[in-house]
């Protein structure tokens, strides 16, 4: 009887495991087959030559271009602001924070990574609103708005991996540090962080592929159809899940539909690039 219910175990987890890579093929081939046939440079570029918009920075109507750069901007910007943010945060909980204070930033921490992403575009939304009444009339969503509310939404990742990759590492290291004559500073710089960078790189992985495909914020703080390519941080842009969106919602025919399908697998290629880079540093960290 045993042997049965062991023999059953295996091959449920064994099918749980394929389940997984089996709807990604899917997806895939489901996007290939809809999307591929408008891969075309008329995708990226529409009308304009494609030299003129990248060595010059023409505008580009009726391409992805634009699009492409706005969710680069985005992804850049919200590394910038979320990673030493998180991992600052992490190391706090780690090494510094005790009894009830501990308690009290997990809490926040675990209510913040609970809030959908909507509430977090109507949170950016509204404080435009607030900024408006009270000391700045010409505030209004942009892209620096966009990318305040993602940190927000992708804080929780790297702040519970970065706790969770340093508290993790054995008690030895820190005995080291200590026969070393190493600070409590010097021990989290010189040991703790190198040790537990892999770990830490998992949650800046998550946060590259939220920021990237989330469109529930970004629609209601700042990205807007035909926007171009953003000429400062608090210019309008264009982002690739919003150009999905529109697209999907707006067609007016079969080609526009086509085009919609073509630019989820340019996303679909961008964060898995994006992702595919964090993993190859990730990888460099754990050899060294």
């Amino acid at each position: 009887m045993a042997d049965r219910q062991e023999k059953l175990s295996v091959a449920f987890a064994w099918l749980s495991a394929l389940l997984v890579p089996a709807l990604l093929a899917m997806v895939t081939g489901f996007l290939l087959r809809r999307g591929l046939p408008s891969l075309q440079v008329a995708l990226w570029f529409g009308d304009t030559p494609p030299l003129a918009a990248l060595l010059h920075g023409a505008p580009v109507f009726d391409g992805i271009w634009p699009a492409c750069l706005g969710t680069l901007y985005l992804v850049a910007l919200v590394a910038l602001m979320a990673v030493p943010l998180g991992v600052a945060s992490g190391i706090f909980l780690a090494e510094y924070a005790g009894g009830r204070t501990k308690l009290a930033f997990s809490f926040c921490i675990e209510l913040l990574a609970g809030i959908p992403s909507i509430l977090m575009g109507l949170f950016g939304f509204a404080l435009i609103l607030f900024l408006r009444r009270s000391f700045a009339p010409e505030a209004n969503t942009c892209l620096l708005l966009s990318a305040f509310c993602l940190t927000l939404l992708v804080l929780p990742y790297l702040i519970s991996s970065t706790r969770l990759a340093i508290e993790s590492l054995p008690d030895a290291l820190r005995l080291t540090g200590a026969s070393l004559g190493l600070s409590h500073w010097q021990l989290i710089r010189r040991i703790l962080l190198p040790a537990s960078a892999p770990g830490i790189f998992s949650g800046v992985i998550l946060a590259i592929g939220r920021a990237a495909e989330d469109t529930a914020v970004i629609l209601m703080t700042g990205v807007v159809a035909n926007a171009g390519t953003p000429g400062s941080l608090t210019a309008k842009y264009e982002a690739l899940p919003f150009h999905i969106y529109y697209l999907a919602a707006e067609y007016q025919s079969p080609a526009e539909l086509a085009q919609a399908f073509a630019t989820a697998l340019v996303l679909l290629a961008l964060t898995g690039l994006l992702l595919l880079a964090a993993r190859r540093l990730q990888a460099g960290l754990e050899i060294k």
